[in-house]
């Protein structure tokens, strides 16, 4: 690993490492990366959105889950983007949310590393492995954090400024802190480092997704005063979603890979109309059987260099 970059936490830490130069460019997108979901379903409570109103586990249609999962991969497809496809594993049934295992990066001459996450829950860790073997097959330097080392949860909170090689790094629920300097070091690139207040926003993707390098959806309410600032000179505009939309439709867990396309929960219709405002070209998609177990399109896929 490599000597670590900046990590920093306030909009005077941005303007220091603009003036650094230490932001570079970022290069699109190439493919994505889901998990099949043959084993998905509610066996644990790890988030506030696995349980009922009495505390009962939610119940998942495997068929609908099926059909739902599928239309995202066709979705991405229609797009552009070819689809990986790693299996799932029986006793896993949250692998299916492929955004949370690792964190790819561009890697010089290797075209990708990835940063492997260390999950919060034991129900998860067994995942990481899996990953970890499917990127190191094709020739990804992983970079892996020690069995007592901080908890780091994958793109779930880490997120790419778009075009551009900065780092929205979430913390407070799953990632710890002290894990973004790891990520920093790993991916030769400053993070900006956002705590979550709120336990419905366990992940930095489901209250921030960026858009485009000046757009981003947002839930003001997940943030702290230093993030607001943060954000707020990041991104030129920040387009709030609705706080009902955002914890029961999970609207900011969507997701657009080129600037243009935006895929999101069908029932999210307010966030959907503030998005066609914005002149985007939205794509519906139904993932309630996800939304059971705290995800929705953005958990579900993992984007490659």
């Amino acid at each position: 690993m490599n000597g670590p970059v900046s990590v920093f936490s306030d909009a005077a830490g941005l303007e220091a490492v603009r003036g650094s130069g230490e932001i570079q460019g970022l290069p699109p997108w190439s493919a994505v990366l889901m998990v099949s979901p043959d084993h998905f379903r509610v066996q644990y409570a790890i988030n506030p959105h696995m349980t009922s109103g009495d505390g009962a586990l939610n119940e998942v249609d495997a068929g609908t889950a099926r059909r739902q999962w599928e239309a995202l991969r066709r979705a991405y497809e229609a797009i552009g983007y070819p689809v990986h496809v790693l299996p799932g594993s029986e006793g896993l049934p949250d692998m299916v949310f492929a955004a949370n295992q690792a964190f790819p990066f561009p890697d010089g001459e290797l075209g990708m590393g990835v940063a492997l996450s260390r999950m919060r829950y034991p129900q998860r860790a067994p995942e990481v492995p899996l990953f970890e073997g499917w990127f190191s097959a094709r020739g990804c330097r992983v970079d892996s954090i020690p069995e007592d080392g901080p908890c780091l949860e994958g793109c779930g909170d880490l997120l790419w400024v778009p075009g551009k090689r900065l780092i929205l790094g979430g913390y407070g629920f799953r990632t710890e802190r002290s894990a973004l300097d790891r990520v920093s070091a790993a991916a030769r690139a400053p993070v900006l480092a956002l705590r979550l207040t709120k336990d419905r926003f366990y992940h930095l993707d489901t209250c921030l997704a960026p858009i485009d390098q000046h757009r981003a959806l947002w839930v003001p309410d997940a943030f702290d005063s230093d993030g607001h600032e943060a954000l707020k000179g990041t991104f030129r505009e920040l387009l709030e979603v609705p706080s009902d939309e955002a914890e029961h439709q999970m609207a900011c867990n969507a997701h657009c890979p080129d600037g243009r396309h935006v895929l999101i929960e069908a029932a999210a219709s307010r966030t959907i109309e503030l998005l066609r405002a914005a002149e985007l070209a939205v794509i519906e998609l139904e993932t309630s059987e996800f939304r059971k177990a705290g995800g929705s399109v953005f958990c579900m896929k993992q984007m490659l260099f």
